[in-house]
């Protein structure tokens, strides 16, 4: 269920973030909306080897000590099966031995939230606002109505440095204009991409009504989808919205390389809409905006039970349930053989 969360609640809250769901060691120290250090490493088949060494170094460079930190903000996933559990075992360690809250965050909302975050610090026409504000459904549309889903996520306060970002990088919407839906995806193989979709509106464009005013919104559940399904489904909703919710801009971000066909043909079903390609890796400063979001709210995670958000199973769990049906199947038809014999 999405939270109410007061603008400014997490102003200064220090926060260590980890996310190694992706081929990128996405790790950050931030406190409200200064980064302190951020490390974005590619390097999918050492997290095991560099996490736990990169955050030793974050907090030494900084000359932060454990004791100083609000709490651990930690992507969850989906995303790699072997590299989501090293920032969730990571994560449940240290805040176990230091004492310190630990709160999960959606490691899609985070790949979205970056390229939002991204676009409202680069000089934009809303330079320096903040996605702060988040609304249940009923305040201003129904969710429902769009997307099938279950319940919102626990989103929001952006804390955002200067970035320099490469030219063509879209900007946020001008006042008066549509809010811009992100959908971020990262490849799952066969076609697939872990995804998800949200919509936004900064301070500039909140005047146009339907999110309020600098808002963030989850607008579908966290899954794995077949990309040419979803882009069908992408195209539905975009059609199916009212005029408060229809996106001025959609903008899908994240490991386009083998989905860009899929990405194009989403602009030819809509073509009223400006779609927008941005390749980019997952940010430790989205993981910690997104957490001290929810410390702000008051909110943790239980140690013991965190766990990561396969979203699926693994190949090597659906084996061994296609073994032990096999299995439970070759011994009923004994015990009917044997009982007809």
């Amino acid at each position: 269920m999405s939270e109410h969360i007061t603008q400014g609640g997490g102003d200064r809250l220090l926060v260590l973030a980890v996310d190694t769901s992706t081929a990128a060691l996405a790790a950050a120290l931030v406190r409200g909306h200064e980064v302190l250090r951020e490390v974005q490493s590619l390097a999918e088949r050492n997290h095991s080897v560099h996490t736990v060494s990169t955050v030793q170094a974050m907090l030494a460079e900084c000359g932060i000590k454990p004791d100083e930190l609000d709490g651990i903000a930690i992507g969850r996933g989906p995303g790699s099966y072997t590299g989501m559990r090293i920032a969730v075992s990571l994560g449940k360690t240290l805040a176990w031995v230091w004492n310190k809250p630990l709160v999960g965050v959606s490691s899609l909302e985070a790949l979205g939230y970056g390229a939002w975050q991204n676009a409202n610090s680069a000089g934009s026409p809303a330079d320096g606002a903040n996605v702060a504000d988040v609304f249940d459904a009923a305040d201003a549309f129904d969710v429902a109505d769009v997307f099938e889903i279950d319940d919102a996520s626990d989103t929001a306060q952006g804390a955002s440095s200067a970035r320099h970002l490469p030219d063509g990088y879209p900007a946020v919407p001008e006042a008066g204009q549509g809010p811009v839906w992100l959908v971020p995806i990262m490849d799952a193989r066969r076609g697939q991409v872990y995804t998800a979709s949200f919509a936004a509106r900064t301070e500039a464009s909140a005047e146009a009504g339907a999110l309020g005013d600098g808002t963030w919104k989850r607008l579908s559940k966290d899954g794995i989808r077949l990309m040419r399904e979803w882009v069908d489904e992408l195209a539905a909703a975009i059609e199916a919205a009212g005029e408060c919710l229809r996106p001025s801009a959609v903008w899908i971000a994240g490991e386009l390389e083998l989905h860009e066909s899929e990405a194009d043909r989403l602009q030819a079903l809509c073509p009223g809409i400006q779609v927008r390609k941005l390749p980019i890796w997952l940010e430790g400063r989205a993981v910690a905006a997104l957490g001290a979001a929810r410390l702000a709210a008051g909110e943790s995670d239980d140690v013991h039970a965190f766990a990561p958000n396969y979203t699926q199973l693994t190949e090597a769990e659906v084996k061994l349930q296609e073994r032990t049906a096999a299995a439970k199947q070759a011994a009923a038809e004994g015990a009917v053989q044997g009982d007809a014999n």
